[in-house]
């Protein structure tokens, strides 16, 4: 990436005084690449991995149906029918991928819209195979079928994730990011610089700032959970983005080849002026990216519908009941069972271990707040010594590692030789499984609180008891232990509101990664 910078000094119409440290009009924008080549080589290369995957899962589906010998160079004619009926089939699936724009580089490496734009584009590929074969009269074998289509799907949402692996480590080394301008007021941009830090995988970075409001102090009380250190990292990332007026925006932004400008809250000017900026920007590599307001919020509630002369955004409110939650229940029950069944043979090493290293039962019952307020008694393998809660009070009075309201010790005196194994990869907590299976508890869900944390709740953090707690979250998959309160509090609360099946699932398999790699857990 070239870094050469513009010669001239940029000024606004009317500079407000300002300290010298404050935002001064820098002139230090950098350049952008000519071209981005990443997002072509990445498409070039989840379309090959999608390919092959496809290849696997028919041919995994014809053995299945017909034994190893049908693919053999000793195949019957019905093997070889079912061979030409196969790349057919493959060659609908990876359209029906392509027709549902399933490599976009706006959803590649972020939310669940990718995944679901896999999983709809195999099932419309099936579907209009089974229609083709119903109407033609051909007879495919639902055998053949039954297999390819949950086998090519696993592998190709297996595949994504690994995608989606790479790219993040590519970004966070500052690789594989979109170059941004920020148009705002302070506070907005202040937040959008900030979320851009924090989530690399939205894959935009802040390059320069345009401040509307002629302010450039740092006004970040605006978020009600921010505390004095993020409001100093923030403010501290703010100063070291060059400054631009709003004036010069689209000269520097074509001049530079900026490929995002990002509108942070309202313009001065209302939709006049960011029609005006669109018109102004036509013709360039430019997106033009408004950024809402409707913080916390996730993208499959808001939905834009298009009336002529008034552009109508409507968000969907939280539901509590219904048949998504039934089909979630569904699922707690299903993976709990199992669950239960195969992990039997752990559960019984566990046991044994548990008790051999440390007098005391082998299970840790406590009492915990449950959806709606409701008390239930969770079970965990006992990581600790037996008179553990009675020697908290004394322990804590020297030092307490959490956060200001979960007490925790990253080297806990009272955690045993076994416990210390079964919380570094979160094996303690497999028995609340039967919790699952009982109703108390859900697999995906908030963290369970203890009726003490729940007396200090505030209005808002009582939200959290809406819904089941569960065994995992986007708390434990963000950082378990090392997360402050607040983040705790927001991460539940973002959840609560905006928890689909789909994201579940995904929650699900970061959490074998987040076990995996022991994030948190002390």
């Amino acid at each position: 990436m070239s870094e050469t910078t513009l010669s001239a000094a940029v000024q606004p119409p009317h500079t407000p005084k300002r300290a010298p440290h404050r935002h001064p009009l820098r002139t230090d924008v950098a350049y952008q690449p000519r071209s981005l080549a990443w997002p072509r080589k990445l498409a070039s290369a989840i379309t090959a991995t999608d390919a092959v995957t496809i290849a696997v899962s028919l041919v995994v589906a014809q053995i299945a149906r017909f034994g190893i010998e049908a693919v053999g160079l000793g195949a019957r004619r019905i093997d070889i029918a079912y061979a030409i009926a196969g790349l057919g089939i493959g060659v609908l699936w990876m359209a029906a991928l392509s027709a549902l724009r399933s490599r976009e580089r706006r959803i590649i490496g972020v939310g669940v819209a990718e995944y679901q734009r896999v999983a709809n584009a195999t099932l419309i590929a099936f579907g209009a195979v089974a229609i083709f074969a119903y109407l033609s009269g051909i007879d495919l074998a639902r055998g053949y079928l039954g297999v390819a289509l949950p086998v090519g799907l696993a592998l190709l949402l297996i595949g994504r994730v690994l995608w989606r692996q790479a790219l993040q480590a590519l970004r966070r080394g500052g690789r594989c990011l979109t170059g941004a301008i920020v148009v705002g007021s302070t506070i907005d941009v202040e937040r959008v610089v900030d979320a851009l830090h924090r989530n690399l995988r939205a894959g935009y970075r802040p390059i320069a700032i345009a401040l509307t409001d002629g302010d450039g102090d740092s006004v970040a009380h605006g978020d009600p959970v921010a505390d004095r250190t993020a409001r100093h990292e923030t403010s501290a990332r703010m100063r070291a983005l060059p400054q631009i007026a709003r004036d010069d925006l689209v000269e520097v932004s074509k001049r530079t080849r900026t490929r995002a400008v990002m509108i942070a809250g309202d313009l001065p000017g209302g939709r006049g002026a960011i029609r005006a900026l669109g018109w102004d920007l036509e013709n360039s590599k430019v997106e033009l990216i408004l950024v809402s307001r409707l913080t916390d919020v996730a993208g499959p509630r808001i939905h834009l519908r298009p009336v002529e002369g008034l552009p109508m955004v409507h968000v969907d409110l939280p539901q509590y009941s219904g048949f998504a939650h039934s089909v979630k229940r569904g699922l707690d029950l299903v993976l709990a069972g199992l669950a239960l069944l195969l992990l039997a043979p752990l559960f019984a090493a566990l046991a044994v271990a548990v008790r051999l290293d440390s007098e005391g039962p082998v299970l840790f019952r406590q009492q915990r707040v449950g959806a709606h307020g409701a008390r239930f008694t969770m079970l965990k393998f006992r990581s600790m010594v037996v008179d553990a809660e009675a020697l908290r009070d004394r322990i804590a009075a020297d030092r307490d590692d959490g956060n200001g309201v979960l007490f925790k010790l990253r080297d806990d005196p009272r955690v045993t030789r076994v416990g210390r194994v079964l919380r570094a990869y979160s094996l303690d907590e497999l028995p609340q499984l039967w919790n699952v299976l009982k109703g108390d508890m859900s697999l995906v869900g908030p963290r369970p609180p203890l009726p003490d944390e729940v007396e200090r709740y505030e209005h808002r953090d009582g939200r959290r008891l809406l819904i089941k707690p569960g065994i995992t979250g986007l708390w434990q998959v963000s950082g378990r232990s090392d997360l402050s309160w607040d983040e705790s509090v927001k991460l539940d609360l973002y959840y609560v509101e905006n928890w689909s099946v789909t994201s579940d699932l995904l929650i699900l398999l970061r959490t074998v990664r987040a076990v995996l790699r022991r994030d948190g857990a002390y």
